[in-house]
């Protein structure tokens, strides 16, 4: 009988196998995925709530969100937005004042990311580079952490993703391993000589699958009407297809696939280390340029956003799973609405031209000192002016100045004007608008007076526009989800600047070098409960 029972035992374990493994449960923090959508008022959120059954609603289920969060600087547009997310810094202190400025050193307009210095990889044109950024980012942390060499396998990946170059370009900083970008004229994904010699092969055998085209002829139609079509897209491949593309949900679809491909081939977040991914989707920026927020076309995007972001979790939990991921969602500025709008609705607001605002500051300090060009450049609505005029007709500057303010003071719907003298003493009204301002202000690169136009008003001939520190254009969504974060509703006010110093906190590297943010510890687990970083 014990022979028999033996035997009948030992045949159980041949037949049974090895134990199944164990599933991971592990909650180690394996990748940072900031996701920004441009132009993304916070508004939308709510207006479309109903509408939402994807990557927005889980995000508003499951993360963290910040009904109050703004955007503590000025100008508020895509440059500034984009360099703040990650870094937590002010234009201030950034360096990036604008979207393009006027340089005094070189004598010509300048953007936030141009470099003559490198070559564009991917297609015929001028190099871009973060060299203008003047502080570090989460990702450049996560860098100067490490112990591994860059370029290693051990060492963290950092590429930052858009079809807009500074979108993609400034959240990443200055030590990502890349940053890529659409290039609408050749239809490929575009980077610099700054990161490499050469483009992966992996970019350029996505290039060669000319995805753009698969959209020709195409029509763009409402998603809750598919009867309804709001554009159809050119029938011939090339520059003006890939524009139409850029300016439609197709656009952010592309991005979606590229970014797909990053993750794969990069091996983000599948590699026992923290990396970071930064993808910037541009097209709900071009659409809301053209037709403003109250638009269907504009309400038509937020939906398909959901379901573009949708697909992206999905992704990557299956490449690399959510609970090893953090994700952050936000937006670098919203939108004033179209003025037609506003005005049949009873509400204040036009346009004007820049003629309407700089013209009478040539000419009246044409008259007033001589003739000359006193105005050399501009950035938004802030002139710079003659500095060697000046000294040639031995004028004091602060008197120029103040006699610019007067001049732009005295104009149809003009707010508010400080001179650079006021800005750098901090002379300045101590409410939101008058400290957004100030901190927009940098003293090596930030023009000579800057001019505020009354709520609504915009130098914008057709479509609508952004920049101001109004609340439509500096409320903005801030979610955040992941293992070590809480979800819930969180309506205390909070800042755009705020989230990299929380991103670093959760990742157990240093806050950026110029982060004027704090961490949102109200979000945050317990350290009990917090993500690791997995071990090297």
């Amino acid at each position: 009988m014990r022979r028999l029972l033996f035997a009948v035992f030992a045949l159980l374990l041949a037949t049974v196998g090895p134990a199944p493994a164990a599933p991971d449960t592990s909650t180690d923090l394996r990748l940072i995925v900031l996701i920004a959508v441009d132009q993304f008022r916070y508004d939308y959120l709510t207006r479309f709530r109903d509408q939402y059954q994807d990557g927005l609603q889980r995000l508003l289920t499951e993360g963290a969100v910040f009904t109050d969060a703004n955007l503590e600087h000025y100008p508020t547009v895509t440059a500034i937005g984009h360099a703040t997310m990650l870094s937590g810094a002010t234009p201030s202190v950034s360096g990036i004042v604008g979207n393009d400025w006027f340089d005094r050193a070189s004598g010509k307009s300048v953007s936030s990311v141009s470099d003559p210095s490198v070559t564009l990889l991917g297609a015929e044109g001028t190099g871009s580079s973060p060299h203008r950024l003047l502080v570090s980012t989460v990702g450049d942390e996560l860098k100067m952490a490490a112990k591994a060499e860059r370029g290693s396998p051990e060492a963290p990946r950092v590429i930052g993703l858009s079809l807009k170059d500074r979108s993609a370009i400034l959240p990443a900083g200055r030590t990502a391993d890349a940053a890529y970008w659409w290039d609408t004229k050749s239809g490929n994904f575009v980077t610099s000589s700054y990161y490499a010699p050469d483009a992966p092969a992996w970019v350029a055998a996505f290039n060669a699958r000319k995805m753009a085209a698969t959209w020709a002829g195409r029509p763009w139609t409402l998603i809750t009407a598919p009867a309804t079509v709001l554009r159809r897209m050119p029938e011939e491949a090339g520059g003006a297809l890939n524009t139409a593309v850029y300016g439609s949900p197709f656009g952010n679809e592309l991005l979606l696939e590229f970014a797909t491909e990053a993750v794969t081939r990069e091996r983000l977040g599948q590699r026992g280390v923290t990396d970071l991914l930064s993808v910037s989707f541009s097209s709900n920026d071009a659409v809301g340029h053209t037709f403003g927020p109250a638009s269907p076309q504009v309400r038509d995007m937020a939906i398909r956003t959901d379901r573009i972001l949708g697909a992206l979790l999905s992704r990557l939990d299956r490449l690399v799973g959510l609970r090893h991921t953090l994700i952050a969602l936000t937006a670098d500025h919203g939108v004033a609405p179209l003025p037609e709008t506003l005005q049949a609705r009873a509400m204040p607001g036009g346009r004007i031209t820049s003629k309407d605002l700089f013209d009478p500051i040539q000419q009246g300090l044409a008259r007033a000192y001589g003739e000359g060009q006193w105005v050399l450049g501009t950035s938004g609505t802030s002139p710079y002016l003659n500095e060697a005029l000046i000294a040639q007709l031995k004028a004091d500057p602060a008197q120029v100045r103040r006699d610019v303010a007067r001049i732009a003071a005295g104009l149809p719907h003009v707010a508010r004007v400080y001179t650079r003298d006021q800005l750098m003493n901090g002379a300045v009204q101590d409410d939101r608008v008058g400290r957004r301002i100030l901190r927009g202000f940098n003293a090596a690169r930030s023009g000579d007076v800057e001019i505020l136009l009354e709520p609504y008003w915009i130098r914008q001939a057709t479509g609508t526009t952004h920049g101001t520190p109004y609340n439509y254009d500096a409320h903005i969504p801030l979610i955040l989800m992941g293992p070590a974060i809480k979800a819930g509703e969180y309506s205390a006010p909070v800042a755009l600047n705020d989230l990299a110093p929380t991103l670093a906190t959760l990742a157990r590297v240093e806050i950026p070098s110029g982060s004027a943010g704090r961490v949102l510890t109200e979000a945050i687990r317990s350290p009990a409960a917090a993500p690791k970083r997995p071990a090297k």
